[in-house]
């Protein structure tokens, strides 16, 4: 047992910096990755897209992106991607993420714009 103590606490305090580092994360980072060049992807309806949305974003619906890969543009482009609450964002995050692209950010929702 006492072999096991030191890997366990190692563990825990890996998982504890990489959750502080995933929070550090914020809409400020956000809009510097689009200022450096990221496509920004509104991942909700059509329709919501209409009603209102970040300038300068793409919509391509959540239940699209599988397909779309190409219209968010080369897979070594960053990507910011929202909604309007964060589910849909997480689910298009972790699609994207599927199909090899590495640099993608989750902004979550349109509010933390």
């Amino acid at each position: 047992m006492k072999e096991i103590l030191p890997w366990v606490l190692g563990l825990a305090v890996v998982a504890a910096l990489a959750w502080a580092m995933g929070r550090s994360r914020g809409p400020s980072e956000a809009r510097q990755w689009v200022a450096d060049g990221a496509v920004l992807v509104d991942v909700r309806s059509p329709a919501e897209f209409a009603s209102g949305h970040i300038e300068g974003a793409i919509n391509v619906p959540v239940d699209q992106v599988a397909s779309r890969v190409d219209a968010i543009g080369p897979a070594d482009k960053a990507v910011v991607v929202y909604c309007r609450s964060g589910g849909r964002s997480a689910a298009a995050t972790a699609t994207l993420k599927a199909k090899g692209r590495t640099r993608v950010f989750d902004l979550g929702p349109m509010s933390a714009w």
